[in-house]
Protein backbone atom coordinates (compact mmCIF):
# COMPACT_ATOMS: atom_id res chain seq x y z
CA UNK A 1 0.00 0.00 0.00
CA UNK A 2 1.12 3.70 -1.04
CA UNK A 3 0.56 6.15 1.18
CA UNK A 4 1.02 9.78 0.09
CA UNK A 5 2.03 12.40 2.47
CA UNK A 6 1.53 15.87 1.72
CA UNK A 7 5.03 18.10 3.42
CA UNK A 8 3.64 21.71 3.29
CA UNK A 9 3.75 23.12 7.05
CA UNK A 10 5.22 20.21 8.33
CA UNK A 11 8.53 20.56 10.41
CA UNK A 12 11.72 18.87 8.77
CA UNK A 13 12.96 16.89 11.49
CA UNK A 14 9.30 15.51 12.74
CA UNK A 15 8.00 14.59 9.85
CA UNK A 16 11.08 12.85 8.34
CA UNK A 17 11.42 10.80 11.60
CA UNK A 18 7.75 9.78 10.99
CA UNK A 19 8.15 8.56 7.68
CA UNK A 20 11.37 7.11 9.00
CA UNK A 21 9.68 4.81 10.69
CA UNK A 22 6.93 3.80 8.36
CA UNK A 23 9.44 3.05 5.80
CA UNK A 24 11.35 0.72 8.45
CA UNK A 25 8.19 -1.15 8.86
CA UNK A 26 7.25 -1.92 4.99
CA UNK A 27 5.58 0.78 4.28
CA UNK A 28 5.61 2.82 0.66
CA UNK A 29 5.43 6.75 1.12
CA UNK A 30 5.29 9.14 -1.27
CA UNK A 31 6.15 12.69 0.13
CA UNK A 32 4.84 15.85 -1.91
CA UNK A 33 5.14 19.51 -1.74
CA UNK A 34 8.97 19.16 -0.33
CA UNK A 35 9.82 22.22 -0.99
CA UNK A 36 7.37 23.69 1.39
CA UNK A 37 8.54 21.47 4.84
CA UNK A 38 9.34 23.65 7.58
CA UNK A 39 13.18 23.97 8.82
CA UNK A 40 12.88 25.93 12.25
CA UNK A 41 15.59 28.27 13.34
CA UNK A 42 16.45 31.39 11.71
CA UNK A 43 17.08 31.81 8.18
CA UNK A 44 21.05 32.58 8.29
CA UNK A 45 22.12 30.02 10.57
CA UNK A 46 19.65 27.23 8.97
CA UNK A 47 21.60 28.35 5.55
CA UNK A 48 25.14 28.33 7.25
CA UNK A 49 24.45 25.20 8.30
CA UNK A 50 23.44 23.43 4.95
CA UNK A 51 26.22 25.46 3.35
CA UNK A 52 28.71 24.29 5.18
CA UNK A 53 27.33 20.72 4.72
CA UNK A 54 27.78 21.56 0.74
CA UNK A 55 31.29 22.25 1.06
CA UNK A 56 32.37 19.38 2.95
CA UNK A 57 32.23 17.17 -0.16
CA UNK A 58 34.61 18.30 -2.60
CA UNK A 59 33.26 17.60 -6.58
CA UNK A 60 36.76 18.59 -7.91
CA UNK A 61 38.11 15.31 -6.23
CA UNK A 62 35.54 12.97 -5.94
CA UNK A 63 35.42 12.48 -2.75
CA UNK A 64 32.59 12.88 -0.29
CA UNK A 65 30.28 13.54 1.25
CA UNK A 66 27.85 14.35 -1.08
CA UNK A 67 25.18 16.89 0.13
CA UNK A 68 22.29 17.65 -2.51
CA UNK A 69 20.85 21.05 -3.27
CA UNK A 70 17.32 20.09 -4.72
CA UNK A 71 14.64 20.47 -1.83
CA UNK A 72 13.01 16.89 -2.31
CA UNK A 73 16.63 15.25 -1.99
CA UNK A 74 17.31 17.39 1.23
CA UNK A 75 14.05 15.88 2.56
CA UNK A 76 15.10 12.42 1.50
CA UNK A 77 18.85 13.06 2.93
CA UNK A 78 17.74 13.76 6.27
CA UNK A 79 15.52 10.61 6.21
CA UNK A 80 18.25 8.63 5.28
CA UNK A 81 20.35 9.70 7.98
CA UNK A 82 17.58 8.53 11.03
CA UNK A 83 17.64 4.74 9.19
CA UNK A 84 20.29 1.89 9.41
CA UNK A 85 21.57 2.51 5.78
CA UNK A 86 24.15 0.16 6.20
CA UNK A 87 21.74 -2.90 6.53
CA UNK A 88 19.63 -4.77 3.99
CA UNK A 89 16.97 -3.90 6.11
CA UNK A 90 17.74 -0.05 5.96
CA UNK A 91 18.99 0.02 2.21
CA UNK A 92 15.39 -1.70 1.65
CA UNK A 93 13.35 0.61 3.90
CA UNK A 94 15.18 3.43 1.87
CA UNK A 95 14.02 2.62 -2.05
CA UNK A 96 10.59 2.56 -0.19
CA UNK A 97 10.92 6.48 -0.23
CA UNK A 98 9.87 8.93 -2.90
CA UNK A 99 9.77 12.86 -2.53
CA UNK A 100 8.69 14.92 -5.30
CA UNK A 101 9.08 19.41 -5.48
CA UNK A 102 5.34 20.10 -5.84
CA UNK A 103 2.19 17.68 -6.95
CA UNK A 104 2.64 15.04 -10.04
CA UNK A 105 -0.58 14.84 -11.44
CA UNK A 106 -0.75 11.04 -10.85
CA UNK A 107 -0.90 11.74 -6.91
CA UNK A 108 -2.70 15.25 -7.29
CA UNK A 109 -6.54 13.23 -7.10
CA UNK A 110 -5.05 11.01 -4.43
CA UNK A 111 -6.05 11.40 -0.83
CA UNK A 112 -2.90 12.94 1.28
CA UNK A 113 -2.12 12.38 4.90
CA UNK A 114 -0.66 15.17 7.24
CA UNK A 115 0.51 13.93 10.29
CA UNK A 116 -0.45 15.69 13.25
CA UNK A 117 2.81 15.11 14.88
CA UNK A 118 4.61 17.24 12.94
CA UNK A 119 2.07 19.92 12.35
CA UNK A 120 2.91 21.61 15.22
CA UNK A 121 2.59 25.49 15.59
CA UNK A 122 5.84 27.40 15.01
CA UNK A 123 6.41 30.20 17.37
CA UNK A 124 10.27 31.16 16.62
CA UNK A 125 11.45 31.74 13.44
CA UNK A 126 11.72 29.78 10.39
CA UNK A 127 12.77 29.08 6.54
CA UNK A 128 11.51 26.40 3.78
CA UNK A 129 13.59 23.55 2.31
CA UNK A 130 12.18 25.37 -0.72
CA UNK A 131 14.11 28.80 0.05
CA UNK A 132 17.24 26.39 1.50
CA UNK A 133 17.30 25.34 -1.86
CA UNK A 134 17.23 28.17 -3.62
CA UNK A 135 20.13 29.51 -1.84
CA UNK A 136 22.37 26.56 -2.22
CA UNK A 137 21.47 26.92 -5.84
CA UNK A 138 19.13 24.18 -7.09
CA UNK A 139 17.82 24.61 -10.59
CA UNK A 140 14.33 23.35 -9.48
CA UNK A 141 12.30 26.21 -8.27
Amino acid sequence: MVTVIDGQDAILGRLASIVAERIMDGEEIIVVNAEKVVVTGTKEVVFAKYKHRLELGEVKRRKGPFYPRRADLLFKRTVKGMIPRYTTTGRDAYRNLRAFVGIPEEYSQTEKEKPEFAMRKISGKYTTLGAVSKYLGSNIR
